[in-house]
């Protein structure tokens, strides 16, 4: 009999889970506390259960939960990553930041992934598989309990694109956000997306108050297809359409994330033309200085290169920040631990 994932299930749906086990319905409230409350990782934990219940879920219901198979602590910033083993042995990664204003958790959506984006070690080996709910929930719990320290902000940023797991994504929105859960505000949350237009509009469409953080690391097609070939199938037209969109249905500003690559996006006609194309947009760009990978020979741009391409952008009004550089002294770019650890086997 296939178990049933209740880390997965909302309230309601887990209320309807026990009541067809012959269960009476306040239990599915004092469950639901223990998994998005108190982030119980075992049964056994829940004091509060009779043990005829525990016996009947360890039969019928499953409880995701991840181990931790490494952590490294950056000696720089104090950033925290994390390789979380799955029930099924693949490995993900997610990273803990510590800012003045609280902490933000990175998670993963999916096992690698299959955008192939060029700058990218997530995407070296392609996808494995999408994450469910439970397992990118999880990945919040096991951190909050390791550090005991709660966490504010999340941003889906890690390995995968969270719009080719769109329905696990939405569940996991709604349970994170939900207030009987860790009820984190949903404008606490960042989803980073390559530009995938029909998830972009049908996000837009849930009508969420997260934000909305576009891949976009070039003003026009041609460089864009070069980085990332997405570009091939959705053309900058319709994703800045999209992203439009995005931004009338929920008020909410777009981020538009953009990593300089030496010679490759970070000259200033390149800069000049990225301030065109974004002026009549709602957002703002985030500059991130390209962690290198050593199965792509891409150069980060230096710090003056930087600058000058900043100070174009707010020449030209646009809102621009240069993204911090966190825990580059234990590989935090998205990828890299996962990375090195599969080719250790």
């Amino acid at each position: 009999m296939e178990r049933t994932d209740i880390k997965s299930l909302n309230l309601e749906e887990l209320t309807a889970f026990l009541v067809s086990a012959g269960e009476k319905p306040f239990r599915a409230k004092q469950l639901y506390e223990w998994i998005h409350q108190k982030l119980a990782a075992s049964y056994d934990e829940m004091t509060n259960l009779p043990k005829t219940l525990k016996e009947k879920l360890s039969e019928m219901a499953e409880l995701p939960s991840l181990t931790v198979v490494e952590e490294k602590i950056s000696q720089i910033d104090g950033t925290r990553k994390y390789l979380f083993g799955l029930s099924d042995g693949n490995v993900i990664e997610s990273v803990l930041m510590k800012y003045k204003h609280g902490n933000s958790v990175c998670i993963s959506s999916q096992v690698g992934c299959r955008m192939g984006c060029r700058f990218c070690a997530s995407t070296l080996d392609g996808l494995e598989r999408n994450l469910s709910p439970a397992e990118m929930l999880d990945q919040i719990y096991r951190i909050q309990k390791i550090t005991g320290e709660r966490v504010s902000n999340v941003v889906v940023m890690g390995s995968g694109e969270p719009l080719d797991n769109y329905e696990n994504l939405v569940q996991f929105i709604r349970l994170l956000t939900d207030e009987n859960g860790l009820n984190i505000s949903q404008r606490n949350l960042t989803v980073s997306t390559c530009g995938i237009v029909p998830g972009i509009l049908k996000l837009a469409e849930e009508k969420f108050q997260i934000t909305l953080a576009l891949s976009l690391h070039a003003p026009n097609d041609e460089v864009r297809k070069s980085l990332m070939p997405v570009a091939n199938r959705y053309p900058l037209a319709d994703v800045l359409m999209a992203c439009h969109t995005y931004f009338e249905k929920t008020g909410r500003r777009i981020t538009f994330e953009y990593s300089l690559v030496s010679g490759v996006n970070d000259n200033l006609k390149e800069a000049s033309a990225l301030a065109s194309l974004l002026k009549a947009q709602h957002g703002h760009i985030n500059l991130i200085p390209v962690n290198p990978i050593k199965e792509r020979d891409y150069v980060q741009s230096d710090r003056k290169a930087i600058e000058a391409f900043k100070n174009l952008l707010e020449k030209n009004g646009i809102n621009v920040t240069i993204r911090r550089e966190m825990g580059r002294d234990i590989n935090g770019a998205c990828g890299q631990l996962r990375k090195s650890f599969l080719n250790q086997e």
